[in-house]
């Protein structure tokens, strides 16, 4: 008899996993998983510290500390001009994984079918999978990973429940556009289809584009639950503070999942982030400026090494075109650039249901000190290609 569950069985260790194993093995400068190695803000951390200090160390309500609804709620208010309620409408969570993960479980019944964009971050189709959904896939292809709109509606149908969408997304770094997003949301309303926004990096945007938060087109705000988190925007991915924000409906739904999985998260780095949500529009401009300053950098050096970057509109993710190398797939590559050239990167093969279909890309992460870029493009410079 096998200890392990037949619904994990095929669900292999996580590639992160993997090549942060091997970059510690051969002391490669990780560009690979998308973490910071810079402190987050101090009011940040001293919001915690206080919380602490006095006391508020008990458990929240299961939908989160009141005080961080209410800021989850003013900052929607203010940056999409959404109204939610924040006693019916605001659901915090541990992390956006945890409300992409109560999100499936709570809205999608077996063969429900649910629209995946791919290369798609890696916990959706194991969320997807655990609920009993089935996966319809819309391939994004490299250089400009563009929406073929007769290509996308041939995807809905009666049987579709949900579409996941991440913008800005990882890892191709696009933006959708607003005219993207109202295709979406015109096919959302003539199926009947609930939209599930991944909007982690919806202050990373680069070259004055434009976050479009899809709950604010028309006849969606009713449709879409919107899941975001402190993680990025704040470099605290540690603290596993995120959250989800839609109508009652749905909002109860993903409630009924999330208290059995975890009841609530941390008390004291809910109240610190209640406070860094009040943070003015300086910090999050001071934010995307730092990181495209990081993009440029690394996007040059990736070219001077002889490699073809991709250029992003948002995240910190950068994606490297490896059609023109010898190598035989994407994973072969990482290895070799981990192992010989002292770089990791991540093969996002991983991240479609046809690996093939990402063999020719790695992804680099930018959240990383100018000091730690710069040991990265002087080992970039030793690749023979």
């Amino acid at each position: 008899m096998s200890a392990m569950a037949a619904r994990v069985r095929h669900m292999a260790t996580t590639i992160f996993s993997e090549m942060t194993a091997l970059a510690i093995q051969h002391q490669a400068v990780n560009l690979g998983q998308g973490f910071p190695d810079f402190p987050g803000p101090d009011f940040l951390k001293q919001a915690a510290i206080d919380a602490i200090n006095n006391n508020r160390n008990q458990y929240t309500p299961g939908t989160g500390l009141l005080d961080l609804r209410q800021a989850i709620a003013g900052k929607m208010e203010r940056h999409y001009g959404l109204i939610f309620d924040p006693a019916s409408e605001v659901m915090v969570t541990q992390g956006a994984t945890g409300a992409i993960f109560a999100t499936m479980l709570g809205l999608v019944d077996p063969r429900d079918e649910v629209i995946l964009f791919e290369p798609y971050y890696d916990s959706y189709l194991p969320a997807l999978q655990f609920a009993g959904g089935i996966p319809r896939f819309f391939t994004l292809r490299a250089p400009h990973w563009e929406i073929d709109p007769v290509e996308l509606e041939v995807l809905f149908s009666e049987r579709t429940k949900l579409i996941i969408i991440n913008t800005p997304h990882n890892p191709t770094g696009k933006v959708f556009t607003k005219a993207e997003l109202g295709l979406i949301a015109e096919l959302c309303q003539r199926y009947d289809v609930i939209a599930v926004t991944d909007e982690v990096y919806e202050h990373i945007v680069f070259d004055d584009r434009q976050h479009v938060c899809l709950a604010t087109l028309p006849g969606m705000a009713d449709r879409t639950v919107t899941i975001s988190s402190a993680g990025k925007t704040f470099s605290m991915t540690g603290w596993k503070v995120g959250w989800a924000v839609g109508r009652p409906e749905l909002m109860e739904a993903i409630l009924r999942v999330h208290q059995f999985m975890v009841f609530t998260g941390a008390t004291p780095l809910q109240a610190g982030v209640a406070i860094a949500l009040q943070s003015s529009s300086d910090y999050y401009a001071e934010l995307a400026a730092m990181y495209q300053a990081n993009r440029d950098f690394l996007v040059a050096a990736l070219d001077e090494a002889g490699l073809r970057p991709i250029l992003p509109d948002g995240t910190y993710f950068v994606m490297v075109d490896l059609s023109q190398l010898d190598f035989p797939d994407d994973v072969t590559f990482c290895r070799y650039l981990t192992t010989e050239v002292g770089v990791t990167a991540i093969p996002p093969s991983a991240f479609y249901h046809n690996p093939q279909d990402g063999a020719k890309l790695a992804r680099f992460a930018f959240c990383k000190t100018r000091l730690l870029l710069e040991e990265a493009a002087r080992r970039l410079k030793k690749l023979k290609l």
